[in-house]
C-alpha cells in the first residue's frame, strides 16, 4: 500500500489542492457583495456553495485516483459514455435551464448542472481510446480519422447550438492537440481538417438555410465582439464588463490594495467571481497574486506534458495530453477574455472560479490524471526490479 501511495504525483497534489483552497478565499471575497445585493443571500452564500462542490469533487478524485485507468478505453464503456453523453445533451432543450440566453443547465432543486462541461472528459477518453488502441491504423480513414470526427463535430454541433461557444472551442482545441500529438502523419491531419472544414461549413449553411441565424448569434453574443473590439468606446454598454476587469487589473500594481478590498466588486464587475475573478485576484494581491496562480496551473500543464512524454502505454499518454491541455486552454482563454487579447466567452479558470460542475470535471479529471502516473511509476519500478542481475541481489542480502 505504501508503495502504491508513494507512486502518485504528490507535487501535483499539493499544487491542485492549494489552488482549490486559494479560489474558496477569493470566491468568499469576489462574491460576498454579490451574493448579498444582488441575489439577497448571506455573504458566504457562494462560498459556502463552493466549499461543499469541493468536498464532493476532493472525494471524487479520490474515487477516479484509485479505479484502473485502462478500463475507461472498454468498447462497451467508450460507446455508453458517448451515446449518454449525447443524449444527455439533446434533453437539455426539453428540459434545459436558461440563463444568459443558454440552454446550458439542468436545474434540480437549488443545483445547476452543465452537461457540456463532462463532455470535456468524454472526448478527451474517447479520442485517447481512439488513437491509442489503433495505433498501427491511425492513419487510416475509415478506421481511425471519419470516426472521431463524426463524434467530436456532434458534440460540438449540440453544444454550439445551446449556444455555448466557448465550451465548443474549448473542446476543439483539445481534440486538435491530442490529435496532433497521436502520430497521426500530417497528411492524414490534413485530410482530417478538410473533412472538418466541410462539417463547419454545412453547420452555417444548415443556420443560414434554416433561418435560425439571429437565435444562434443572439445580441448578446454579438456584444461580446463588439465590446472586445472597442471596449472603452463602448464603456457604458457592450463594453462594461471588459473596461471593469482592465481597471480591476490596472489599479493592483505589485501587491494589490488587500484581500477583500476589490472596488470593482461592488457591482462594477457583474462576474466577478466567475469569469472575471483573476482580475478581482490581480486588484487585491498584484502581480505576486496572479502570478502564484499562472505559475501554479502552468506548473500542473507542463508536468502533465512531461509525465506524458515518459508514458510508454498511448492510451495513459494521450489522456495526460488530453486533460494538460483541457487546463492549459482554459486558463489561456479565460485570461486572455479578461485582460481584452481574446472576445469574452465564458469559459472559467480552473480551480479557482465559481461552479460546481466545473470543479467536479477538473477533479474527476486530476484523478484519472492520477491514477495514470501512479501506474507508470510501479511499472518502471517492476522494470528496474526486473532489470537488476542476480548476482547483485545476492549480494544486496
Amino acid at each position: 500500500m505504501k508503495r502504491i501511495i508513494k507512486a502518485y504525483d504528490f507535487p501535483i497534489f499539493i499544487a491542485v489542492v492549494l489552488l482549490c483552497l486559494f479560489g474558496l478565499v477569493m470566491i468568499y471575497s469576489s462574491s460576498m457583495i454579490t451574493a448579498v445585493s444582488r441575489y439577497h443571500q448571506p455573504v458566504d452564500f457562494f462560498f459556502e456553495k463552493q466549499k461543499m462542490a469541493f468536498i464532493i469533487s476532493f472525494l471524487a478524485m479520490i474515487v477516479t485516483m484509485i479505479l484502473p485507468y485502462k478500463m475507461y478505453k472498454n468498447k462497451n464503456f467508450l460507446i455508453l459514455m458517448m451515446l449518454g453523453m449525447a443524449g444527455v445533451l439533446l434533453l437539455l432543450f426539453i428540459f434545459g435551464h436558461t440563463a444568459g440566453n443558454a440552454t446550458s443547465w439542468f436545474k434540480v432543486g437549488t443545483k445547476s448542472i452543465q452537461p457540456a462541461e463532462f463532455s470535456k472528459l468524454a472526448i478527451i477518453i474517447y479520442l485517447a481510446a481512439i488513437y491509442g488502441k489503433r495505433q498501427d491504423r491511425i492513419n487510416s480513414i475509415d478506421k481511425a480519422v471519419i470516426p472521431p470526427i463524426f463524434f467530436l463535430v456532434f458534440i460540438c454541433f449540440l453544444i454550439g447550438i445551446q449556444p455555448d461557444y466557448g465550451t465548443a472551442a474549448v473542446i476543439f482545441l483539445i481534440s486538435s492537440t491530442m490529435i496532433i500529438s497521436s502520430g497521426m502523419s500530417f497528411k492524414s491531419i490534413f485530410k482530417l481538417s478538410l473533412i472538418t472544414s466541410i462539417f463547419v461549413v454545412i453547420f452555417v449553411l444548415g443556420i443560414i438555410v434554416t433561418g435560425n441565424f439571429s437565435s444562434i448569434f443572439s445580441e448578446n453574443k454579438v456584444s461580446r465582439f463588439t465590446g472586445f473590439a472597442d471596449p472603452f468606446g463602448q464603456e457604458g454598454g457592450d463594453g462594461y464588463q471588459l473596461v471593469n476587469s482592465l481597471y480591476a487589473i490596472g489599479s493592483g500594481g505589485l501587491t494589490g490594495v488587500g484581500l477583500g478590498d476589490s472596488v470593482q466588486k461592488y457591482g462594477y464587475l457583474p462576474e466577478s467571481h466567475t469569469d472575471f475573478i483573476i482580475a478581482v485576484i490581480a486588484e487585491e494581491l498584484g502581480i505576486f497574486g496572479v502570478g502564484f496562480v499562472l505559475l501554479t496551473l502552468g506548473f500542473i500543464v507542463l508536468r502533465g506534458y512531461m509525465l506524458s512524454a515518459k508514458c510508454k502505454d498511448p492510451f495513459g499518454s494521450l489522456l495526460l495530453i488530453g486533460i494538460s491541455s483541457m487546463i492549459g486552454i482554459q486558463v489561456g482563454i479565460n485570461i486572455g477574455g479578461a485582460t481584452g487579447l481574446i472576445p469574452i466567452t465564458g469559459i472559467t479558470l480552473p480551480f479557482i472560479s465559481y461552479g460546481g460542475s466545473s470543479l467536479l470535471l477538473l477533479m474527476l479529471s486530476m484523478g484519472i490524471f492520477q491514477n495514470v502516473v501512479m501506474r507508470m511509476n510501479l511499472l518502471e519500478q517492476k522494470e528496474k526490479v526486473i532489470s537488476i542481475p542476480k548476482d547483485e541481489i545476492a549480494s544486496a542480502k
